[in-house]
């Protein structure tokens, strides 16, 4: 996890690749134009070039993972990398730039996807033109794909989130969740987990999932979408929203509302964007893990892919530079690292 004062993934070398990013996704057309990366140290090809391919531009928790991918793209060895992506988080609004990049004879596009099959025909056109594909975040159908490099192990993360908001809640209530998309992967399977323990754990047997609804990674949508829910369900005693997004706005609802203090709220947030929530008391703990090193780890192997040294078949290792080597799992999984769960005690701790 970066901490203050660390080298390797902080922050701030972080913040200046994300900055590039942002100036590259101004465009009327949202996407970026190709930058010079360098050849860094990763010993890739001269002409090796890397395309990442986000849910959406212009969301805080991606921007910092893109910000470790553009650091791990240069790191890799990679001759240029660039960011292009939608605006909005749809399941068909990526396939365009899968496209294009298709066109361009990219060597390696890096994915999260809104929806694991609506991108899946523009993938497969990408593979056969000899493209490597990384899915990352949010995974595609596992037949689109060569590599899923994943946060945390899924279940972990729909444990943990469980875990918090029955502590918060003392054991008993009605929750609701409120996710991203409705097709994306990652939020999916997480409630999954989460549907399928609060049935089988007679610790969670008084507790009481009353609805699910979606902000699409959206502030004010997500904002609405928490409003409604207390309109809804007045007898609500938490909520769980596994994004950033929704997370961050739904405490920004409640921070104001007669329902601080008395609805608990947890999920999956950015330290910098939870901390006066924590700090006013909104919120009590919440869960991420480092957003940077998903990108980096990315990076690092879609080059390793590019190059040959591995395939994506289950026991392949491959070095991500700093954070060392990883080993590729059961259907193309590789995992970058455990959730930390942030407090008042530890969130100045953490600045990303």
């Amino acid at each position: 996890m970066t901490r203050r004062g660390r080298s390797g993934l902080a922050l701030t070398a972080s913040m200046i690749a994300v900055a590039a990013i942002a100036l590259t996704g101004c465009s009327s057309s949202g996407s970026g134009d190709k930058a010079d990366s360098g050849s860094g140290d990763g010993g890739g090809k001269s002409d090796q070039t890397i395309t990442f391919i986000p849910k959406q531009l212009n969301n805080p928790y991606t921007d910092v993972v893109l910000g470790g991918g553009e650091k791990g793209a240069k790191a890799a060895g990679f001759k240029s990398s660039q960011v292009v992506g939608p605006l909005d988080a749809s399941a068909s609004s990526q396939v365009s730039f899968i496209n294009a990049e298709t066109q361009a004879g990219t060597n390696v596009i890096v994915i999260a996807a809104n929806d694991p099959d609506a991108v899946c025909p523009s993938l497969k056109e990408a593979r056969d033109g000899g493209a490597k594909i990384v899915a990352f975040d949010s995974d595609t159908n596992k037949d689109c794909r060569d590599i899923f490099v994943s946060q945390v192990v899924a279940k972990d993360v729909a444990l943990i989130q469980l875990k918090l908001i029955s502590e918060q809640i003392g054991g008993e209530g009605d929750i609701a969740i409120l996710s991203a998309t409705a097709n994306a992967t990652n939020q999916n399977e997480w409630i999954k987990y989460m549907e399928e323990e609060l049935k089988s754990n007679p610790d969670y047997s008084k507790i009481k999932l009353v609805t699910k609804v979606y902000g699409d990674d959206d502030d004010t949508k997500s904002f609405q979408e928490a409003q409604g829910l207390m309109q809804a369900y007045p007898n609500l005693k938490g909520i769980i929203s596994p994004t950033t997004v929704g997370i961050a706005a739904t405490a920004r609802y409640l921070s104001t509302s007669e329902y601080k203090g008395k609805v608990a709220l947890t999920g999956l947030g950015l330290p910098n964007e939870m901390r006066p929530f924590v700090k006013d008391g909104t919120v009590t703990e919440f869960a991420l893990w480092d957003p940077a090193q998903l990108g980096y780890v990315a990076a690092f192997a879609g080059m390793a892919l590019d190059d040959g040294s591995i395939t994506g078949k289950e026991g392949d290792t491959f070095k991500a530079g700093d954070l060392g080597e990883r080993k590729v799992g059961a259907d193309g999984l590789v995992i970058v690292g455990p959730p930390t769960v942030f407090n008042k005690d530890n969130i100045d701790d953490y600045d990303f």
